[in-house]
């Protein structure tokens, strides 16, 4: 295993990047096919399968709040755990390791016991019809009890990337995806369980998963360890973790706001087969932002190991090699859902009315999906900094100020309504590009300055 004290800070950047961002965009993709899988399954149940996948998808916000506690942990935690090894103080990096272990269990527990309580209620709030609500129940009271391994899963294997061992962290997810794959068709189609089948396939891979995690980070393997005497929080340790993941927290949880949003919306304008189609368009569009997620994250270690070593020539490379890396895949990518928009749609449904409606959505929902790279470039340099306000703000611009508010206006603009509720998404995504582009010419060269001191 390579020492991370040598290659973050010596290797060149480029074949640096490529070594770190391929294994994590790979374990991005890996991850995704958790939840798609899942709806590519449940949209071929025989005779119910639309229904079926209507009701999961009004799960999706839940689950994206789930995802969120982990992030708000391991997003502020692993780039600060890299800053300090880039200090040479390993221990200090342990200490937030172990702070942000217990604080990912305090919220699974939460987070669980909440779920089991409201689960239902909180599914009629998110837009699921008495057509559909019998399917997203279903799913969610199975789904809950798995809380515990999403969160030390997705938490702790971004500590595992930070220290450049990105190989390993792919394979944690790996396994976990393989085990999904495999328990799925099995859970579903032979023992006849339905969505229930594609609750209970995914928590016990992510189960799987967490036990690959915990093993590594207590092995003689990583550079940093889970020690049981840094596991007792200390403010001082988790609260500038949790400062600087809160962007991340807000993009993830903000989702969850903002699926709501849409749901009611399409419901109101366009009835079931419109949120169906919601949850195809949000699942392509999570096959658009992994892959560029697990780029950025490719080069958070370097970005952060360089940052806390004071050495600005890397930094800035590694932003510029990021940059062009994340434009030129968002724009390719672009091209292709424009060109091939029912291919995508495809995947998900076999039902020709489904099919019919969601295509031309798709291109219209993925409009600015060209220039988000710029946007994913941007926010995970400032997270990878510390720059923990900044962060904030590009995230709440975007989603509070811009998505939000033009859900509401944009079908009062247009002649069709549901066609308006569609095209608030690519509008928001290029004024926020806009905004973020201007803030973070201004704030990268404040950064690189006070390290050149």
């Amino acid at each position: 295993m390579q020492n991370t004290k040598n290659f973050l800070g010596t290797e060149p950047v480029g074949k640096l990047l490529l070594k770190l961002s391929v294994p994590t965009v790979i374990a991005q993709l890996i991850n995704m096919l958790y939840n798609i899988v899942d709806r590519i399954y449940i949209g071929h149940i025989p005779g119910d399968g639309s229904l079926a996948l209507t009701g999961v998808g009004v799960c999706m916000p839940i689950i994206m709040i789930v995802s969120a506690f982990a992030a708000l942990v391991s997003s502020g935690g692993a780039p600060r755990a890299s800053i300090y090894m880039g200090k040479q103080d390993n221990d200090s990096a342990e200490n937030i390791l172990g702070n942000c272990f217990s604080l990912q269990i305090i919220f699974s527990v939460i987070l669980t016991a909440i779920l089991l309580i409201w689960g239902k209620d909180l599914l009629l709030t998110f837009g699921a019809s008495e057509n559909t609500i019998s399917y997203a129940v279903d799913y969610m009271n199975i789904y809950a009890f798995g809380t515990l391994f999403v969160q030390l899963t997705l938490g702790m294997n971004a500590f595992i990337t930070a220290q450049g061992f990105t190989t390993i962290s792919m394979v944690s997810v790996l396994i976990g995806a393989v085990c999904n794959i495999t328990l799925d068709p099995i859970f579903i189609f032979a023992l006849h369980m339905g969505v229930k089948g594609a609750a209970l396939a995914t928590i016990i891979s992510q189960a799987i998963s967490t036990i690959w995690v915990v093993l590594f980070l207590c092995s003689k393997k990583t550079q940093l360890h889970l020690r049981k005497k840094y596991m007792r929080l200390i403010p001082k340790v988790i609260l500038p973790c949790v400062a600087l993941g809160l962007a991340a927290f807000i993009m993830q949880a903000s989702e969850s706001v903002v699926s709501i949003c849409f749901n009611s919306s399409l419901l109101r304008y366009g009835g079931d087969i419109a949120v169906g189609a919601m949850t195809i368009l949000t699942s392509v569009m999570q096959f658009a932002m992994l892959p560029l997620q697990g780029i950025a994250q490719g080069a958070q270690p370097i970005s952060s190991y360089n940052y806390g070593a004071k050495n600005a020539d890397r930094v800035k490379k590694t932003f510029r090699l990021l940059l062009i890396v994340c434009l030129s895949y968002s724009a390719i990518l672009w091209a292709t859902v424009q060109l091939i928009p029912r291919v995508f749609v495809s995947i998900f449904t076999a039902d020709t009315n489904l099919i019919g409606f969601t295509a031309p959505m798709l291109k219209i929902y993925l409009g600015g999906l060209f220039l988000f790279g710029i946007q994913i470039a941007c926010q995970m340099t400032f997270t990878s900094l510390g720059k923990a306000v900044n962060s904030i703000i590009v995230a709440v611009v975007r989603k509070f100020v811009l998505l939000i508010p033009l859900i509401y206006i944009m079908p009062h603009m247009v002649s069709d309504s549901t066609t308006g509720v569609y095209m608030a998404e690519p509008i928001a995504d290029i004024i926020a590009v806009l905004f973020t582009s201007a803030l973070f010419a201004v704030q990268f060269k404040k950064a690189l300055a006070e390290i050149q001191n």
